[in-house]
Parts: structure tokens; C-alpha cells; sequence
């Protein structure tokens, strides 16, 4: 059989389609020609990306280096001029790591946190972070300990990157070499060792293969323990509800459904409800939910320019991102039904985490991690990935420039408010312009590039080429299968 009749017959070769991916390759003797064996060896498309990403994440940690050797430690403003800030080391001591606190039970002394009186993340996060404390030598100065810290850390998210970048490359069988955008961002090894994202986008990148192997279930589970990570994953519900909506596969998304939600629980109760004095909820549960309630318009977001061009503190920033972030998921959901062609999973995930991200009253550098597996999955050309991280990296140096300005007193050494507005605007344009591409895709299916050999959502499991059984508008008379075949559109490639 041809890859005209199947595309599941071979796998897509980049530097073949993509003009930015074959001028790239010259650096390594040029595009892959037709008669190559690959996968024939040790050397895997799936393995090469792997050690691409670890190897990019190691020169990451070699970013940190100035502010391993003193900038986590010595001066007001070293930490930020050098570019290489990261939570770790910091909470190690102010979230009561280094005193043996238990989080969520133990309340930090004052002194210690600076009034936060139990740690701030969801509680897979902190077992997380337990963990890599129960790793760390209790011997020694602060200083020692934090630097371990850190390190113990920094090697459980080298796992976290591999276990992506795996994930990514196997999601879409035939096109493993899109993991490549992954591995190589720059973002990602810039921002990686800053919090502990890499461990809920490690969790995400998973329940996407699980469920383009048509196992809801196991996507669904992984989910859930993402979602106790991270808030974000939870999200991707909403992308399935609609897609399996439309393919009439309610079955398969209340399995992932109903995964995400035991798994959630499984993690959360025992650590949520306390029936000492009574049954009731912890506080050191509740204080994620109630610090993401409360905490004011910050860094990144373009409330931020708007409060501070104004001078208005936006009080009601809640509810202004809550309304724009439904509308933004109504948008996203009527793509889904009205589209003429049934967006694919990726693209869709991709669309409703970019929009949390641009309504959202924070951004923090490290949230890029989030959107760059799904843009990987959702848009994979180079020029579009390189354009946006582009955007990314100007961002991550504006806001240590901008705190680099606030904490030199009146040096002013750094970025000015001005300055760090246009960082802001540049990230907000560049995610934007990949929103704006994955919608065109998905209203013109014969641009994705995922589709172009006739594919349908090879991450799309269930989904995969199968029939519409529910949409709205021109897509009624659109989507018209012949049973599961595939479509015959796209670019013909010998």
C-alpha cells in the first residue's frame, strides 16, 4: 500500500517539508535523503530526541551557574542581571523544607515564609518537592543545602524532560522528528529549572499518548494527577468533551473523565479533609486555591500593562479574566463543532492553554513550558516555533531585566516599567500569532501540516477518522465521511 492509500506507511521526514527544517540540517551534513534507513539502528528518531532534550535541559542548568556560585545568595540584583532566578533554592528554607515542616499539616513559622502560612502549590507539587527534600542532606550550611536542593531537583526534572520528550515523539507515530521542536526550544532550557512546571507538562505530555492509543482511561488518570500538579491540565477536558462531542464518542471521554476525577481525588483527600475537631477542610489544602483567589494582578499578564498604565489596581481582575477565559472556551468550542473538518486534539488543547495563559492576571516565564509540547503537536514548523520562542526568550529577559531595575534602588540598572510593557506585549503578540495559525489550520484543513498527506488527528486516538455524529453551521454538510476512510486532500509527496 502506498502512503497516498495509508500515511500510516512511513514516517514524515522534516527536512522534506519543511524549507526551515532542511536549511537547519546542513549543520549536520543536510536533509535525510529518500533511501535512508531509519530506525534501523540504536540511533531512533524517538531516542535521538531524547538525549537532544536532555542535553539542552544540561545546558540550562550551565545557565544557572552564576547564580548557583553566589546570585541565589549575594546581592540585591545578581540573580537577575545574570538571568538565571529559579524558586527552588529559595523555598527550600521560606517553605520549611529545611526545618522538616510537613506541608499542608505543618504551618511555617512567619520569620521563615514571609507570611505565607502553608505551602502555595497543589499537593503532587509538594510531594514533589518532598521528596527531592528527603534527598537533601541535612548537614551543612543553608547555602549547601539549597544548592542540593536544587540539584536533586534539577536531576528529577531531567527525568520529567525525557519522559516529554518521549511522549511527544511518540504521540504522532509517523512524525517522531516534531519532538525535535521540544527538545531544541530554547525556552524550555532557559525556563526549566525556575518551579516545578516540568513535573505536571511531563504528566500532560503522557495522557496525550495515552489517548492517541485509544486507552481513555489511562489518559483520564494521568490527567488527574497532572491536574494535582498543575491546575492547567484539566483544562484538555474541556477539549475532549467537545471533540468527542462531535464524533459522538462521549463514552471514551467520560472514561478520561471519570479517570480524572478518581485520580484527583485519590491524591487530594487525604490531604484535604481533616476530622480533627471535626470534619472539615484543611487549610493547608485550601491556601493553592485561596492564594490564586486573592493574589493581586502580577507579573506578565496584560493586566499588569493596563494597572500599570492606569494606575488602577484592578480589584475585579478576577472577574474580568473568568469572563474573557468563558468566552475564549465558547470560541474555542464553537471552532470544534463548526469547523469543516474536526480540529485535532493537539490543536485544540493547544488554543484553550494559550487562551488561560493570555487571560490569566500572571504569567510566569516557566509557564511557557505548558504550550510548547502542544505547539510541538499542534503547528509543527519550524518558522512559526522559532518566531514565537523568539517572543518567549525577549520575555524571559524583560522580566529579570524589569526586577533587576526595581531592586537597584536608584541606580536604576535594568529594564523600566515601560520597557518590561513591551516584554509583555511582545509575548502576548508572539502567543497570538500561533493562536491565530492553529485557528486557520483548523478552518483550513489543508493547511495543517499534520493533514497534508491525508492524515485526520493522528494524536486523536478514538477520534481518529471517525465519522461526525454532532456539528453546527456549513460543517453539516461538510463533514461527510465514507465510513472511516480517510479523506483524499492535501499535498501528494513521493
Amino acid at each position: 500500500m502506498s502512503v497516498r492509500e495509508d500515511p500510516q506507511a512511513q514516517p514524515v521526514r522534516p527536512t522534506a517539508e519543511d524549507p526551515v527544517a532542511a536549511s537547519g540540517s546542513e549543520l549536520i551534513g543536510g536533509p535525510t535523503g529518500r533511501r535512508a534507513l531509519l530506525g534501523t539502528s540504536w540511533w531512533t528518531p524517538v531516542r535521538i530526541v531524547a538525549i537532544v532534550a536532555i542535553g539542552m535541559f544540561a545546558l540550562g542548568m550551565v545557565q544557572k551557574l552564576p547564580c548557583y556560585d553566589g546570585g541565589w545568595f549575594y546581592g540585591a540584583t545578581a540573580q537577575y542581571t545574570h538571568a538565571c532566578y529559579s524558586d527552588i533554592p529559595h523555598l527550600y528554607n521560606g517553605r520549611g523544607f529545611a526545618l522538616d515542616l510537613v506541608p499542608y499539616f505543618d504551618r511555617i513559622p512567619d520569620n521563615v515564609s514571609g507570611g505565607m502560612p502553608y505551602l502555595e502549590y497543589p499537593v503532587l507539587t509538594g510531594l514533589f518537592m518532598e521528596v527531592a527534600s528527603w534527598m537533601t542532606p541535612h548537614g551543612g550550611s543553608i547555602q549547601d543545602r539549597e544548592q542540593i536542593y536544587w540539584l536533586v531537583n534539577a536531576g528529577m526534572l531531567m527525568v520529567c524532560t525525557a519522559v516529554i520528550a518521549v511522549c511527544v515523539a511518540r504521540t504522532h507515530r509517523r512524525r517522531p522528528w516534531d519532538a525535535l521542536l521540544v527538545a531544541l526550544a530554547p525556552a524550555f532550557a532557559l525556563t526549566a529549572t525556575i518551579n516545578w512546571d516540568l513535573f505536571a507538562v511531563a504528566l500532560t505530555a503522557a495522557a496525550l499518548l495515552m489517548w492517541s492509543r485509544s486507552r481513555p482511561l489511562a489518559a483520564g488518570v494521568l490527567l488527574g494527577l497532572a491536574t494535582a500538579a498543575k491546575l492547567y491540565p484539566g483544562l484538555l477536558l474541556g477539549a475532549l468533551l467537545v471533540l468527542c462531542l462531535r464524533a459522538g464518542r462521549l463514552r471514551a471521554f467520560w472514561a478520561a473523565a471519570g479517570g480524572a476525577l478518581a485520580a484527583w481525588l485519590v491524591v487530594n483527600l487525604p490531604v484535604m479533609v481533616s476530622t480533627q475537631g471535626g470534619l472539615h477542610i484543611r487549610d493547608g489544602w485550601k491556601t493553592f486555591y485561596t492564594f490564586s483567589q486573592e493574589r493581586p494582578v502580577d507579573f506578565g499578564s496584560v493586566w499588569l500593562i493596563i494597572s500599570q498604565r492606569t494606575g488602577n489596581s484592578l480589584e475585579d481582575v478576577n472577574t474580568y479574566g473568568t469572563v474573557l477565559m468563558a468566552l475564549a472556551c465558547l470560541g474555542v468550542a464553537a471552532l470544534a463543532l463548526c469547523a469543516p473538518r474536526r480540529p485535532r486534539l493537539a490543536q485544540l488543547s493547544f488554543l484553550i492553554v494559550a487562551a488561560f495563559v493570555l487571560t490569566n492576571k500572571v504569567y510566569s516565564p516557566q509557564y511557557v513550558l505548558w504550550l510548547i509540547p502542544l505547539a510541538a503537536l499542534a503547528r509543527p514548523r519550524w518558522r512559526d516555533f522559532l518566531v514565537w520562542q523568539a517572543c518567549e526568550v525577549m520575555y524571559f529577559l524583560g522580566i529579570w531585566m524589569y526586577l533587576a531595575y526595581t531592586g537597584s534602588g536608584d541606580q536604576h540598572r535594568g529594564l523600566p516599567a515601560e520597557g518590561y510593557q513591551l516584554a509583555i506585549a511582545v509575548h502576548l503578540l508572539g502567543t497570538l500569532y500561533l493562536c491565530a495559525l492553529i485557528i486557520r489550520d483548523a478552518l483550513v484543513p489543508e493547511r495543517d501540516p499534520v493533514r497534508r498527506d491525508g492524515s485526520d488527528d493522528p494524536g486523536g486516538g478514538v477520534l481518529d477518522r471517525a465519522p461526525d455524529a454532532f456539528v453546527l453551521g456549513e460543517a453539516r454538510r461538510a463533514s461527510r465521511y465514507e465510513g472511516a476512510a480517510l479523506v483524499d486532500w492535501g499535498v501528494h509527496r513521493e
